[in-house]
């Protein structure tokens, strides 16, 4: 017993001996990165071209089909837009079953099945899958293409684009690719109101009859099958499609800017700036620089530990979050760092952004960040291989992109082996930091001169083409441009003589009937504003006797100073009468293009900084737009005389907080009535 206590004694001395020389303030060294062990992809080509993979899993009694066209981008310049269309056409019946018998048939058996204009998908149970690959091929090689099918598709196109007009990310998107590529690029070119309406049945038949061939297309099966029996299946159900001569294209490689500038897009209502600091590269799978060009990210902007968002973010406070990416695209990519940002700090921001990018480059990264990136990108390697998917996608980027067969089980090897002085050079080879475009989506009055620092300031619109260059009048004035618009209704004598008013107008939220009711009583300075969904009151806003109160589903809330300042400004309703008299200060901003018409912007504050801007038409005089930080915009039209004064009786309102734009119609104004207690309250 003595033996064994002296044992133990002297192996607790060692124990503690062993402890006291690990030094715990440091990482474990990594271990070498192992080679990782994918299961291949099987293989197989039919005999008119389609290349065929098959990754069997049998965990679940699925099988899904993933159909991939191998094209070039399409240049498709009065017809932008059209590719959108062809998958959803394709699915819009076919000659053995309408739309809805389609439909019927695949929630019939709990499946999925979709398509693109470069892809098709279909999924479902094991026991179930003659019947997917019947439905998949009755698609891909019986479309008709349906006219009412596009019709209904244009509409919703054009909904999307007047939604995304007044949406600041998808107007930097737009915007970014514009200044990047051109409008002779594929990826530069957007689609417009006037490209959706040129878009026929025929150029959708042409584009399917083009490019939907075999000898261009990889089939990805993953799932309960085998090769044997993929073999199959895959020859009875697209053995006959027939391949074709299909067309290619080349373009131009996209030019950096020969020096930094900045495209500014002026939306005076953003509380907010869009930043993206973006130019062109040129990155695809396999390159040589392709695994450092992720770490190199990762450490930029790839997470929330990485430069931009400790600085952007956990510094300075200037966003919710500030990322950046570097793509990696068969024709072109793009490097990009972007954020959301408070519009008073839209200037250092972007001059953070120049700083980290420009930091990255000349002094680069170190061994600590390394090797945190190493981890990070290892993690989400090896969590992807989680699913069945990630290996046939290995399999058909090895194919598409001419990739050693070892490319993915030596990734990781690949990944740990990168040194800092690798990724420094890598760095130095892929970004100029004097040639960036910094786009920028926000208030042009606010930001336009602060970002006059880094650059040539060149404005766009909405749709990321040049601004109309428009030039005011040398001896415009704010007050100038108010009292022409008193002129144009009617005149101040006419306005002054309108004291109370009742307005009613009815609109259409997403198939909703809303009703929108205002009350102005002048004299008595009241105001009442009522939107209603069958009669049930949802917002109300009343000003009386000096006060403000909001009330929202039955939940009542006194305005605060600010709020009331600003609901003040819309409470009368000819305001232009009484800005001067109300003390508001009045800022001319220039000459502006608003939806195609010239027109004036003039900025109205009150003493304690409530703000609005109006647009007034340069020919007409009438106010044709109102813009607010908080409630978005309105624009105005269809004006007609009421009691010998001009009013608009449509109002189309842009809103963050409705889906789609508003159109409200008037359809009751009573001008110069009593106005009782209960029509405020």
């Amino acid at each position: 017993m003595k033996k064994l206590a002296i044992s133990f004694v002297m192996l607790l001395f060692v124990s503690f001996g062993l402890m006291a020389q690990v030094d715990r303030s440091k990482f474990p060294a990594a271990g070498p990165a192992p080679e990782i062990k994918i299961k291949d992809a099987e293989t197989f080509t039919l005999a008119n071209g389609l290349k065929v993979f098959v990754v069997n899993n049998t965990k679940l009694p699925r099988v899904s089909f993933t159909l991939v066209l191998e094209r070039d981008p399409i240049l498709e310049k009065d017809k932008a837009g059209m590719s959108s269309f062809v998958g959803e056409m394709m699915m819009g019946g076919t000659t053995n079953r309408t739309k809805d018998q389609l439909d019927q048939e695949i929630d019939f058996i709990g499946a999925s099945l979709s398509a693109s204009s470069t892809s098709m998908f279909a999924s479902s149970l094991k026991k179930h899958q003659g019947k997917i690959l019947e439905l998949m091929a009755d698609v891909l090689y019986n479309p008709v293409f349906p006219q009412e099918e596009l019709d209904k598709l244009k509409k919703q196109a054009l909904t999307g684009l007047a939604q995304s007009k007044d949406n600041p990310n998808a107007i930097s998107g737009r915007l970014s690719r514009a200044v990047l590529y051109g409008p002779n690029h594929p990826y530069g070119e957007s689609q417009s109101e006037a490209t959706i309406n040129n878009i026929t049945v025929d150029d959708v038949k042409k584009y399917y009859q083009t490019y939907f061939k075999p000898n261009i297309a990889y089939l990805a099966i993953v799932g309960d099958m085998t090769k044997a029996e993929a073999e199959k299946v895959v020859n009875q159900y697209f053995g006959k499609w027939e391949k074709g001569n299909v067309p290619t294209f080349t373009y131009p490689m996209p030019e950096r800017a020969a020096k930094q500038a900045v495209a500014l897009v002026d939306r005076s209502s953003s509380v907010q700036s869009v930043i993206n600091v973006t130019q062109p590269v040129q990155m695809k799978i396999g390159d040589t620089d392709y695994i450092s060009s992720r770490v190199l990210n990762q450490i930029l902007g790839g997470g929330s530990a990485s430069r931009l968002f400790m600085n952007l973010r956990e510094d300075k406070g200037y966003t919710y979050g500030a990322y950046s990416s570097i793509g990696a695209d068969k024709l072109v990519a793009t490097i990009s760092a972007s954020a959301s940002v408070r519009t008073e700090v839209t200037d250092s921001a972007v001059y953070e952004f120049i700083y980290e990018i420009r930091n990255l480059v000349d002094k680069g990264v170190t061994e600590d960040e390394l090797q945190k990136a190493k981890a990070e990108l290892a993690g989400s390697f090896g969590r992807s291989l989680e699913s069945p998917a990630t290996v046939a996608n290995f399999a058909l980027n090895m194919e598409r992109y001419k990739l050693p067969k070892d490319y993915y089980a030596t990734y990781l090897q690949k990944l740990n082996a990168l040194t800092v002085d690798e990724i420094n050079a890598t760095a130095k080879r892929l970004i100029d930091p004097d040639k960036f475009i910094i786009t920028t989506v926000g208030n042009g009055s606010e930001i336009r001169e602060k970002l006059a620092q880094f650059g040539e300031v060149i404005e766009y619109d909405n749709m990321g083409q040049p601004a109309k260059q428009l030039v005011a009048d040398a001896d415009m004035t704010a007050e100038k441009v108010i009292e022409n618009y008193l002129k144009a209704i009617g005149g101040k004598e006419k306005v002054s003589q309108i004291k109370t008013a009742k307005i009613s107008m009815d609109a259409s939220v997403m198939g909703t009937a809303l009703n929108i009711s205002f009350v102005y009583d002048q004299e008595n300075k009241r105001y009442a504003q009522k939107q209603s969904v069958g009669g049930n009151v949802l917002i109300k806003t009343k000003i009386e006797n000096g006060k403000g109160a909001l009330t929202m589903q039955g939940q009542n809330q006194e305005m605060q100073p600010a709020q009331y300042e600003e609901a003040v400004l819309n409470s009368f309703l000819f305001p232009e009468a009484i800005y001067q008299n109300m003390g508001y200060s009045l800022t001319f901003d220039g000459l502006k293009d608003v939806d195609g018409t010239p027109a004036y912007k003039v900025i109205i504050a009150s003493a304690s900084g409530a703000k609005l801007t109006n647009y007034y038409a340069q020919e007409s005089g009438l106010k044709i737009k109102y813009e607010n930080p908080a409630s978005g915009d309105t624009f105005y039209s269809d004006y007609q005389e009421k009691e010998g004064v001009l009013l608009p009786m449509t109002w189309t309102i842009k809103s963050p907080m409705i889906p789609v734009p508003l159109e409200a119609k008037v359809t009751k104004m009573e001008l110069n009535v009593p106005i009782a207690d209960s029509d405020i309250n």
